[in-house]
């Protein structure tokens, strides 16, 4: 299962234009909102040199990289929680990330419509958070009139999350968002199934123009805290049509790199690598914290059923040491059993 993105924002604010530099596919663009209705969806790569040093290494017949999906999703109004605009179908395509890219518009142009009359980041912010917490605020009420014949029954389980859902309805009325609501890892666990929208992570990407003028105030700062990016979407894209030579020798560093970093950062996602028998070098993604079996588990699932132990290296050690014969030789390779937690940039045989 790949981890998505959902990239989300008001109409006309750059969202199809970074979903487009992001996964080089071709999406229609134009100066009025709603032209994107149905969601755009497409992979891309996560850029890791590692995998390419440990190619190196290896010389396998194939080189996979790992992958994030991004999602872009119709432009958000005031009012979506209402039926506005795309209303519902929007807020229903969000449950469906893991995160949120919320573009947000910092750039004047005369030939592109603000769905708002004008250009204001604080606003445009606002606007979405409201809706974000009006539609979780909508879901909760249909789950707590639901569970509260269930909490009087007796029910302890549905007695617990019944009065955990009551205090975070609480929050939301005060305009809280769930992400910032004090959960334990057991609270967070009874209402993971609910998919609440202002408990994903967000990062804030503000699409300014060529001056480039655009600067956080502390305004905007006590709204998005340090998860924020600044870029001129629209280079970008025309960065994204260059080859991989071009943008060497022109000395680019394409931003979108960072982003797609950001994006696995916040999710507290790490790579580790198979080599296949020398036969396909490959990047795989999980969450931080998982077991050796879980990991096997999303390379193929006998892995993770029939799974008695895995043979371990850091990355770095066998670049070091330039081949995993030599590495074994040495006693560098490590047998790890049920029990081992998987870390970024492992180096993985699993053994059935």
């Amino acid at each position: 299962m790949s981890f998505s993105i959902g990239i989300v924002g008001l109409p006309n604010v750059g969202k199809s234009t970074l979903f487009k530099a992001l996964t080089r596919q071709r999406v229609d663009i134009a100066p009025y909102p709603f032209t994107t209705i149905s969601p755009n969806i497409g992979k891309v790569f996560v850029p890791d040199e590692r995998l390419e040093k440990i190619a190196q290494i290896v010389k396998p017949e194939k080189i996979t990289p790992t992958t994030i999906e991004f999602i872009d999703i119709a432009g958000l109004v005031k009012g979506a929680h209402k039926g506005e605009g795309l209303g519902n179908q929007f807020l229903a395509q969000i449950r469906n990330c893991d995160a949120i890219v919320e573009v947000v518009r910092a750039f004047k142009d005369e030939n592109v419509q603000h769905v708002e009359k004008e250009v204001n980041p604080k606003r445009d912010l606002e606007i979405v958070e409201i809706e974000l917490l009006m539609k979780d605020l909508e879901t909760i009420d249909k789950i707590l009139a639901k569970l509260e014949k269930e909490a009087k029954s007796g029910d302890k389980e549905k007695s617990k999350k019944f009065d955990l859902l009551k205090k975070i309805r609480e929050n939301l009325v005060l305009e809280k968002k769930v992400s910032d609501i004090s959960l334990s890892e057991e609270e967070n666990s009874l209402i993971k199934e609910f998919q609440f929208l202002t408990q994903k992570p967000i990062i804030y990407l503000f699409n300014t123009d060529q001056s480039n003028k655009f600067k956080i105030d502390e305004r905007l700062k006590s709204k998005v805290g340090s998860h924020y990016l600044i870029s001129n979407l629209k280079f970008e894209e025309e960065v994204s049509e260059l080859s991989e030579k071009e943008i060497e020798e022109l000395k680019i560093k394409p931003f979108l790199d960072q982003l797609i970093l950001t994006c696995y950062n916040i999710l507290s996602l790490i790579t580790f690598f198979t080599i296949a028998g020398g036969k396909e070098t490959r990047a795989w993604t999980i969450k931080k914290g998982v077991l050796a079996p879980e990991a096997g588990g999303k390379v193929h699932s006998d892995f993770e059923k029939k799974f008695i132990r895995a043979e371990v290296i850091p990355w770095q050690k066998l670049i070091e040491l330039g081949a995993w014969k030599k590495a074994r030789e040495l006693g560098q390779i490590k047998t790890a059993g049920r029990d081992y937690l998987v870390q970024d940039g492992d180096i993985i045989e699993f053994k059935i």
